[in-house]
C-alpha cells in the first residue's frame, strides 16, 4: 500500500457521523448502568449538534430504551441512527473501523481486537466491523481484515502522512517485533510516510498499555496537544515530564518543532481507593467542534481554555465523563468518527 492509493484522514477532516455503542447489562457497565447512561445521553446530544450519531444497540429492547432516554433529553432524533450489532463492550475507538480514503471510496481496516492484549473477552468486539459491514452501514467501502492486533486509540495521525504512537502499547501487543518492523507495518497498512514513537507517558488506571489518545494528540500538522502534570509530588510527574521533553524534541516533516499545548492535570480522582485515569487528551473532534471530557474538577475550565487555543476554529464543548473513567477510559475511547461519505 502506498500514499498514492490510500490516505488516513485526520480527525478534524469532514465526517459523516460518529459511531457509539449503547451500554447495557451484559457489558462491563452493568453495575453502574444508570450512571454511565447520563454520559451517553450527553455525548449523543453533543454529537448531533454538529453531525449524525450512529448508535449500536444489541437488540430491539435496548434500542427502545436508548431512544426514550435520548428523546427525554431533547436530543434531535433526526440525526440519530440505530444499528443492531452484538458487542462485548462499548470501547468503539478500539473495536471500530480505521477508515482510509481510497481513489474509489473507502477501505475499512479491520485489525484484530484482543481485549487489550487478552485482558478481557473480546470475540464479539473483534467481529464488530464485519457485522456492521454485513448490515449495510457503509457505502463505497471495502473491508480489509488484518491479522494484527491494533486499537484505534493506539494511533493518531496528522492526515499528512505522520503517525504518532507509543512504544509501550505496541511492544506489549507484539513483543517479538522490533521498532523498525512495527514502523514499516504501520506505515504500510495506514498509508503513512513516517511513524513517531513516544517512549514515556502513562496514566494510573489505564489498562490499554498507554494508548496515545490518553496522552498526546495532533491538533494540526504542526501542533500537538498533550496531557501535562504540574505536581512534582504526583507519581505521574516524572513520566509525563519525560513525555513532554520527547514531544519538544519531535520535528514536523519540514524539520520544525511542533507547537505544543499542555493540558492541565486534574486532582486525583479515586474510586474505592483506586486511582482513575482522568485525561483531558481524550477529546473527540467533530465537524466544527471539539467534544472534551469534563470530570467535575477545577481543571475542567483550564482544559477547555487550552483546547480553545489549540483549536481556534472549533467550538469547545465539555461533556461530563466522570462515569466513564470508572472503566478506565473516557470520551474518545467510546467513539469512532467516520469520514464524510462512508455512511
Amino acid at each position: 500500500m502506498t500514499r498514492t492509493d490510500a490516505r488516513l484522514p485526520a480527525e478534524w477532516e469532514p465526517q459523516s457521523a460518529v459511531l457509539v455503542a449503547w451500554p447495557h447489562s451484559e457489558t462491563d457497565w452493568a453495575d453502574r448502568l444508570a450512571e454511565v447512561e447520563t454520559t451517553y445521553v450527553a455525548l449523543v446530544g453533543a454529537i448531533v449538534r454538529f453531525e449524525r450519531a450512529i448508535v449500536c444497540v444489541a437488540d430491539h429492547a435496548l434500542e427502545a430504551h436508548a431512544r426514550a432516554a435520548l428523546q427525554a433529553a431533547g436530543v434531535d432524533m433526526d440525526r440519530v441512527r440505530f444499528v443492531r450489532a452484538e458487542y462485548d463492550d462499548t470501547w468503539l475507538r478500539d473495536s471500530g473501523p480505521i477508515t482510509l480514503r481510497t481513489a474509489g471510496g473507502f477501505r475499512l481496516l479491520d485489525f484484530r481486537f484482543t481485549g487489550w492484549g487478552g485482558k478481557f473477552e473480546a470475540s464479539r468486539d473483534d467481529a464488530l466491523v464485519e457485522t456492521l459491514e454485513r448490515g449495510g452501514l457503509f457505502e463505497r467501502a471495502e473491508r480489509a481484515s488484518i491479522a494484527f492486533a491494533l486499537e484505534g486509540g493506539a494511533i493518531d495521525t496528522d492526515g499528512d502522512g505522520t503517525l504518532l504512537t507509543t512504544w509501550q502499547c505496541l511492544n506489549q501487543r507484539h513483543p517479538d517485533a522490533s521498532r523498525e518492523e512495527l514502523s514499516a507495518k504501520l506505515a504500510d497498512w495506514l498509508a503513512q510516510d513516517r511513524v513517531l514513537w513516544l517512549d514515556h507517558g502513562y496514566l494510573e488506571g489505564d489498562d490499554t498499555d498507554a494508548h496515545v489518545d490518553t496522552l498526546a494528540r495532533f491538533a494540526s500538522p504542526d501542533s500537538i496537544v498533550f496531557q501535562g502534570c504540574d505536581d512534582p509530588n504526583d507519581s505521574h510527574y516524572p513520566h509525563l515530564r519525560a513525555m513532554a521533553d520527547e514531544l519538544a524534541a519531535l520535528r514536523t516533516k519540514d524539520g520544525q518543532p511542533y507547537r505544543l499545548f499542555e493540558l492541565p492535570w486534574a486532582q486525583p480522582i479515586l474510586d474505592e481507593g483506586r486511582r482513575l485515569a482522568a485525561s483531558y487528551a481524550n477529546f473527540l473532534i467533530v465537524n466544527g467542534a471539539v467534544l472534551a471530557p469534563s470530570y467535575g474538577e477545577e481543571a475542567d475550565a483550564r482544559a477547555q481554555a487550552v483546547l480553545r487555543e489549540a483549536f481556534p476554529a472549533h467550538e469547545i464543548v465539555m461533556v461530563p465523563c466522570r462515569p466513564l473513567i470508572w472503566q478506565n477510559g473516557s470520551l474518545h475511547c467510546i467513539t469512532m468518527q467516520l469520514p464524510e461519505g462512508v455512511v
